[in-house]
């Protein structure tokens, strides 16, 4: 048995590991950094970067089976799964490579491999073979896939967004289950890509879009690419030979059997806590079924114990990540010195996109919060791309943008929106939020012609002409 006796430990070398851990570095030397997995990032690994490799490949495909919006001819398209797959993989092993290289570069000394276990509030076990004694533990465990258990009974038909990029060509059919983020983006690429899809929800809900009138405009338009159903009704999963069978209530109330060559399991993930051993901790849980922590500072319940990235289930997104780890290694160094000196962080304006097409952006306040803090002291301004000009160009004429504003002051609170180029005009918006400018504020900023940003214009039009009303 070994035995450390460190300032600080962290478990994980995901993205808010990595980070907490250079942070960590700046103030001091005695550092365990345990990993018990594969060093590497959600997003290197299995997130953003392979999905966005397959939504390239489904966007090539998808123009040159469409080109003929603008008088061009395109024919003999062929789609070749094992060379798109081939490529997302080569593509992905070496943004991971980059990661890797990354945690080589890290102190030797300071890297324990082996699953951690709390053995108290200040002592880890790392595997059979080392002992850790922490003044300050920042844990930064990330995240699995979860789904219900009727899904398990697809059995090794069961893919999750961990293990699809492993394939080694495109499948015929995939049922995906969960139209979130990874369940519509891989959902609509797939069947780009010439798979037969069909995507089932349960709640209602449909991906991060909260606007009812947005929700149903974004549905309508996915159903003309692929069969999409929010509120399925699934009976049974029974996986067959190299199948899976399922059986659902179509929307017109009929009872269907289906078999897909797979079931793609997107329904959420779970942060990794489970496995720590946090039983043997005084750490307390919240009603959600999460720790309980601050989410300025990242201190749990005990102060030297902090939580970062996915493993706080807040928001799962690789820059988030990133800032929980600058917060968590911040205040874990400089509270060696100065229980005092721990401090909220700085917090960046909400920012998320997903890459469908069209997109999907939500920045700044969301509509509910937005309702919860305001009451009816906002306005609303909207613009439809239907008839917006660059947006008719390029034969991307749809969707919707809505923003949102403070009434008294005018200060622009946040927007949401389905439509064409939502991951740039996203941040002109976040970054709007972030410096308090106001509604007149952004309408006296300059907007070229013609450009797709001429919809933000008009939107915010509106919006200044509501807040007088």
């Amino acid at each position: 048995m070994k035995y450390a006796d460190v300032d600080v430990a962290i478990i994980g070398t995901g993205t808010a590991g990595m980070v907490a851990y250079r942070e960590v570095k700046k103030h001091t030397n005695r550092i365990a950094l345990i990993e018990g997995g594969n060093y590497g990032t959600t997003c290197a690994r299995v997130g953003c970067m392979p999905s966005k490799l397959l939504i390239a490949a489904a966007e090539s495909a998808h123009n040159a089976n469409h080109a003929d919006g603008f008088g061009i001819a395109v024919s003999g398209v062929k789609v070749k799964g094992a060379e798109i797959m081939a490529r997302v993989q080569r593509e992905r092993d070496r943004f991971v490579g980059f990661v890797l290289q990354s945690v080589e570069e890290f102190d030797e000394a300071h890297k324990i491999w082996g699953m951690a276990k709390f053995k108290d509030n200040h002592t880890l076990m790392v595997g059979d073979h080392t002992e850790v004694k922490a003044k300050r533990i920042i844990i930064a465990t990330g995240s699995r896939p979860v789904f219900p258990a009727i899904l398990a009974e697809a059995g090794e038909r069961l893919l999750t967004n961990d293990s699809i990029f492993e394939l080694p060509d495109l499948p015929k059919s995939i049922a995906v289950f969960g139209p979130g983020v990874i369940g519509l983006e891989l959902g609509q690429a797939l069947s780009r890509l010439g798979v037969q899809v069909k995507v089932f929800g349960r709640s209602g809900s449909l991906a991060t879009i909260h606007d009812s009138e947005i929700r149903a405009y974004a549905e309508k338009t996915f159903n003309q690419e692929f069969y999409l159903d929010t509120q399925a009704q699934v009976s049974a999963v029974r996986k067959l030979e190299g199948a899976v069978e399922i059986a659902y209530r179509g929307k017109q109330g009929e009872e269907k059997t289906e078999i897909f060559d797979y079931l793609l399991a997107a329904t959420g993930r779970k942060a990794n806590v489970d496995g720590l051993g946090l039983e043997n901790t005084d750490l307390k849980w919240g009603e959600r079924g999460g720790l309980v922590y601050d989410t300025g500072t990242l201190e749990t319940s005990l102060p030297h114990i902090f939580l970062a990235g996915d493993a706080n289930s807040d928001m799962t997104l690789l820059h988030e990540a990133a800032d929980d780890g600058r917060i968590a290694g911040q205040n874990a160094a400089a509270s060696l010195s100065d229980p005092s000196a721990v401090v909220a962080g700085m917090r960046r304006a909400p920012l998320a996109v997903v890459f469908t097409d069209p997109q999907i952006a939500n920045i700044g306040l969301s509509l509910p919060d937005i309702e919860k803090q305001y009451g009816n002291g906002y306005a609303v301004g909207t613009v439809s791309f239907e008839g917006q000009g660059r947006s008719r160009v390029m034969l991307k004429n749809k969707g919707i943008l809505k923003v949102y504003a403070e009434r008294q002051s005018g200060k622009f609170l946040g927007a949401e929106m389905f439509g064409p180029s939502a991951e740039h005009i996203a941040h002109l918006l976040a970054w709007s939020v972030q410096s308090g400018l106001t509604v007149k504020d952004m309408l006296a900023m300059p907007f070229y012609h013609p450009v797709v940003e001429e919809g933000v214009r008009t939107a915010l039009s509106d919006l200044n002409r509501n807040l007088q009303n």
